[in-house]
């Protein structure tokens, strides 16, 4: 339903399932990369273990963006509502002996879907992870149908001209995100989405951004 309202009826890039695995895959990368210099919110402030913590990134990446099947319009407060039951079911079922943690846990998980909004500040590392990966998912592939049905907007023109975005372990950072584009419109993804994710989450200091076209660093942020 999210790819109904999104897609079919806005005209844009999707937000579906195939979009929800990749930004789950993305963020568990992100998280482990981050915890190889910082300590996991959840951890450090003793709601969890590291594998909790983990299934904290993993929930909320999967379900940040549900709330687009109400409205693309306040969706992350929408994907609270629809996950609500969901989680609760599962985190029951997960941690049948223990249903205080499944709580502290389910919190968590809200958070990191409604700080997803980049005009929220993100307050754990887990919630930062899923932010940036939400980001990372940029390429031309993303934007292929609206692009073919004749949207032809400078988010759609953008995305075309990503190739591939790569996550990997920096040299002096520990995330290093690489942007391969083959024209300089792929700038605008870069900065007005993926910058603006990193911002907002809380741990912009431990993120590199590198793009190149045609074999040569053309911005670094």
């Amino acid at each position: 339903m999210a790819n109904i309202m999104a897609v079919k009826r806005l005209g844009y890039n999707d937000h579906g399932p195939v979009h929800a695995k990749i930004i789950a895959g993305s963020a568990l990368e992100i998280f482990h990369l981050l915890t190889t210099r910082v300590e996991p919110s959840s951890v450090a402030n003793g709601v969890c273990g590291y594998d909790d913590a983990q299934l904290i990134v993993l929930l909320g990446a999967y379900l940040h963006d549900l709330g687009n099947a109400i409205h693309r319009v306040n969706h992350e407060q929408n994907s609270i509502i629809l996950a609500m039951n969901p989680l609760e079911r599962l985190l029951n079922r997960v941690y049948h002996d223990d249903h205080e943690l499944a709580y502290r846990i389910k919190c968590e998980v809200l958070h990191t879907i409604f700080s997803s909004d980049d005009s929220v500040s993100c307050l754990s590392v887990e919630a930062g992870a899923v932010t940036i990966a939400d980001g990372t998912d940029m390429a031309e592939g993303r934007s292929r149908v609206p692009y073919l049905a004749g949207k032809y907007d400078i988010h759609s023109i953008s995305a075309q001209a990503i190739k591939s975005v790569e996550i990997e372990k920096g040299a002096e950072k520990p995330v290093s995100i690489q942007v391969t584009m083959e024209n300089p419109a792929g700038i605008f993804q870069i900065e007005e989405v993926m910058g603006r994710k990193i911002k907002s989450s809380g741990v912009a200091d431990l993120v590199e951004v590198v793009a190149t076209m045609n074999g040569e660093k053309i911005k670094t942020i």
